[in-house]
């Protein structure tokens, strides 16, 4: 059923003969089967499902796995079996850690299936009947009252006062008046404009209404995000990019040089067998078989402590990811404002007034000039507050809610929540405040009758009736059209004319507070001395006084603006992206601060839709605010910004954020207003809908990874320093300076315990102080390789200079000299592990402000101790019971690469380190 025309655009005529139904009487049972036949069910289709032992088995394709099963394998043919088994133990933790994180991941469709309404009123056969949503059918009659969720996308035929909440498919937090008249248009009109459409998963606020079922299925709005989430392809993080690459590397150097090992040996005469047993120890020596493990457990601490400020981490490589954002595009309402609409301004007889308060408790003050005014001691500010609680039909509730947290905790959370429209709760929330505490001082009158708003009057009006026998006619709506209604206005304490002067003034004024994305609504009212009920509204709304007018806007949340700038500091970009209006977009961006030391530039859903994918690249690193954006565009947006080289945080609370988001490189939901759409497509989940958690979570985030590089750097360092002491001994024709079995204890004792350590150390401090990192900065940048490479030569170095110095001293007895070699090379990877802590210099840190490490030092300390003096592990690894004067020499030899790097390090940190601020 496809229109020659967009179906906003469709007369009401025209509707039965498109759709081939009864307004009336609606389908037939048999025409409505054979439609479900022709078009299917009205659910949204779910993607193939990969079955779950496919899923596990996938866990074990990375290429690290493979360097680990090989890892296995050698380690069976050494007879190590304690660490085969302790690889295969590493391998299947793992795996089965990756399982759980990937069978959560894929739910995004599940939960837009949960949008759908599952029953709805249709007229079928000229009854009305109830009716399972996904039985709906294109042709179905459907009608609508308050609090109904709509079924599918309907064609509206009529609209009573039927207003719509539509803010988690286009992101705009009013409700949408909607109506049945066709929308003449030459262009595509915005999702948010097209007033005669109902919405599958869209809610009603208020009225009735009536319509046709226009789509079903995947062919309404949420079914082509739902396809929009399909398509968006799920990214691979830098770190698993560099670690993969890691691993070749390291695998080729493992073999090149067993390889050298065993050939070197040989050739001077050292037995076959021996040699190959070396050449395969150090292979295994060389690959750092618990940086998988090791890495996956630095992730998941830093997401406990994310959890502690309030960010919830869905897929654990994101952490990382998240720590190099370059930019955040946000979506406005309910992320950068606090989705409650809020009376901030008003005017009358020429004064301006600010209202203070946020939301909709009824706590605040009026104020002008700076000083607080009651509302009994100005009577123009009175009539307008008795007026916006008057001809009002929304209700303010309070009480205590009980919110469920991310923990499965929950707490007693104070609330003050608006039931109906949410403009005319922030007009009663006005009122409360100006009426002391909430309690209703006006006196009480009786409603005898109400003229709806209908947007082509632009206003409501409503009659009241005092004990007295007055009988009132009060009314709100547009400034403009409440002007031309009105001959009279309430100027200094009296009603006077309405002279063009006047009303120059008032449009001045309406202009300033709409400048400042403010929605301005005006006040006026009159006396009825003859009333009928049922009079016309062109009779009675005329002649009117006009009071004044009051501007509202939905308001940022307090610490929007401090955690922009904290995010400026940062070198990241914020980009504001809504449905709002580029007027209303602008004042907003304005008030958070997205605009300082930078021109504002302001891009259009519509222009977006003229620009090429080449042009929209070459605009978006100017742009900081998107107005009147769809799913579409915010899909295209994330896109360019990639293609521009940034890494992507998208953050947002509505359906319409869910594809972007999934796009995104890292994509951040908000815990307590977002859906379950929005939740389960992101990365990471806010649970306090604060904006300024994600500058805690970028903070973690590099923190993290900074600790992943200090690991590395120690892991690979040690294993560079053992590798260059056989290397060395090989060239100069010594003997084996360590065994096979010595290797991969050594590996055991210092590579876990204090790798899982540097994994918590805290930060040095100027972490939010730098620019992000590029995305393809290699792990070893920024000196990392050559501290890698350094560190192991000194180390190396100083336990060769150990080895030859033990074994020049006594030639006949080797098993001492290799075992002053194995502590040497202990105790210099664990003096080297405090070096680790700091980018800058060993003498720059605290060495006890990490407890983990040193207690983490002191058990390998331990453990190596154990296998020295120890008698029946002494036969087991080759060692002997060591003199003072051996440990005397052995701690100056393990001390001198430490004391060597930490030197330098002072030297160059002598310089100032950079500081980084985005302009």
């Amino acid at each position: 059923m496809k229109p020659n025309k967009p179906w906003y655009q469709v007369p009401l005529a025209e509707l039965p003969k498109m759709t081939g139904s009864d307004v009336q009487n609606g389908l037939t049972q048999e025409e409505a089967a054979a439609r479900r036949q022709e078009y299917g069910k009205n659910q949204l289709a779910e993607a193939k499902r990969i079955p779950l032992y496919v899923v596990f088995m996938n866990q074990f394709k990375d290429f690290m796995v493979g360097v680990l099963v090989v890892a296995t394998i050698l380690s069976f043919f050494l007879g190590e079996y304690l660490d085969a088994i302790t690889i295969i133990a590493i391998i299947f933790i793992n795996g089965v850690l990756g399982f759980i994180q990937e069978a959560k991941a894929e739910k995004s469709l599940s939960a837009l299936k949960d949008m759908a309404a599952p029953m709805a009123r249709v007229i079928r056969n000229g009854d009305l009947d109830l009716v399972p949503a996904p039985l709906l059918v294109p042709g179905d009659i459907v009608l609508f009252e308050a609090g109904d969720r709509v079924p599918a996308d309907v064609r509206l035929v009529n609209a009573n006062r039927l207003e719509m909440e539509e803010s988690a498919l286009t992101g705009e937090s009013l409700p949408v008046m909607k109506t049945a008249k066709v929308i003449e248009s030459e262009g595509q009109v915005p999702l948010g404009d097209q007033k005669n459409l109902a919405f599958m998963g869209t809610m009603v606020t208020g009225g009735t209404g009536k319509g046709i079922v226009v789509q079903t299925g995947m062919s309404t709005e949420i079914g082509k995000i739902a396809h929009l989430m399909n398509q968006a392809e799920t990214l691979e993080t830098p770190l698993q990019i560099k670690l993969e690459q890691m691993g070749k590397t390291l695998v080729w150097i493992a073999l090149l040089l067993t390889v050298f090992v065993i050939v070197a040996g040989v050739w001077h005469g050292q037995d076959l067998m021996t040699m190959f047993l070396a050449g395969v120890s150090l292979a295994v020596a060389a690959i750092p078989e618990g940086l998988p493990a090791i890495v996956t457990v630095a992730l998941a601490l830093g997401v406990q402590r994310m959890i502690k400020r309030n960010a919830i981490v869905r897929k654990l490589p994101s952490v990382e990811t998240l720590g190099c954002a370059s930019v955040i595009c946000s979506d406005k309402t309910g992320t950068l404002t606090e989705n409650k609409m809020t009376v901030t301004h008003l005017w009358h007889s020429g004064k301006s007034f600010d209202v203070t308060g946020s939301g909709y408790e009824p706590n605040g003050e009026i104020k002008c000039q700076g000083k607080v005014i009651k509302a009994t001691a100005d009577s123009g500010l009175s009539q307008i507050c008795q007026i916006a609680e008057k001809c009002n039909n929304a209700k303010l509730v309070s009480g205590q809610q009980r919110e469920r947290t991310m923990l499965l905790l929950s707490k007693n959370v104070p609330t003050w929540n608006v039931i109906g429209d949410p403009t005319e709760g922030a007009l009663l929330t006005l009122a409360y405040k100006a009426l002391k505490e909430g309690k209703k001082q006006n006196e009480p009158t009786i409603r005898i009758d109400e003229l709806p708003f209908d947007s082509d009057r632009k206003m409501m009006s409503v009659v009241e009736q005092a004990p007295s026998g007055e009988v009132e006619l009060l009314t709100k709506g547009a400034v403009e059209a409440l002007l031309r209604r009105s001959s009279h206005i309430y100027w200094q304490g009296e009603i006077v004319p309405l002279t063009n002067a006047h009303c120059s003034t008032v449009a001045k004024h309406t202009e300033e507070m709409a400048g400042g994305a403010l929605r301005v609504l005006g006040f006026a009212y009159k006396t009825l001395k003859d009333y009928t009920t049922g009079e016309e509204p062109s009779v009675l709304e005329t002649d009117l006084v006009f009071v004044g007018m009051v501007g509202m806007i939905d308001p940022p949340r307090k610490e929007i603006k401090p955690a922009i700038e904290l995010c400026r500091q940062a070198g990241i970009k914020t980009v504001m992206i809504t449905g709002d209006h580029k007027i209303t977009a602008e004042a907003i961006g304005r008030q958070i601060g997205l605009f300082q030391g930078v021109n504002s530039h302001v891009l259009e859903g519509a222009t977006i839709d003229e620009m090429t994918e080449e042009e929209l690249i070459s605009t978006v690193d100017k742009v900081y605010v998107y107005a009147r954006v769809s799913p579409e565009h915010k899909l295209r947006i994330v896109k360019a910004l990639q293609s521009c080289g940034h890494i992507v945080a998208m953050t947002g609370d509505g359906v319409n954020d869910a594809p972007a988001i999934k796009a995104a490189d890292i994509g951040i939901a908000m815990g307590i207003t977002g859906t379950d759409v929005t939740k389960e497509a992101a990365s990471l989940v806010l649970r306090d809908d604060n904006f300024a958690t994600i500058v805690s979570a970028v903070e973690e985030g590099r923190n993290i990874y900074d600790n992943i590089r200090k690991f590395i750097r120690y892991l690979l360092a040690s294993n560079v320093g053992e590798i260059l002491v056989m290397f060395f001994a090989m060239l100069m024709g010594l003997p084996l300076p360590l065994l096979p079995i010595q290797i991969l204890w050594v590996n055991l004792v210092t590579d876990g315990l204090p790798a899982m350590a540097l994994g918590v150390d805290p930060s040095e401090g100027d972490t939010m102080r730098h620019k992000p990192r590029n995305k393809h900065e290699n792990i070893f940048g920024r000196g990392l390789g050559w501290k890698i490479i350094s560190r192991g030569l000194l180390i190396g170095l100083m336990t060769l200079g150990a080895f030859v110095l033990a074994y020049h001293e006594n030639p006949n007895d080797l098993t001492h000299a290799q075992t002053v070699a194995f502590a040497t090379l202990v105790m210099a990877q664990l003096i080297h592990v405090f070096d680790c802590r700091s980018e800058r210099s060993v003498f720059h840190r605290n060495p006890f402000s990490n407890k983990f490490l040193v207690w983490a030092v002191l058990s390998s300390l331990a453990l190596m101790l154990v296998v020295i003096y120890w008698d029946v592990m002494q036969p087991i690894f080759k060692t002997t019971s060591l003199s003072l004067r051996d440990w005397a020499l052995i701690f100056v030899a393990a001390g001198i690469p430490t004391f060597v790097a930490g030197m330098g390090g002072v030297l160059r940190s002598s310089q100032p380190k950079e500081v980084y601020k985005l302009n």
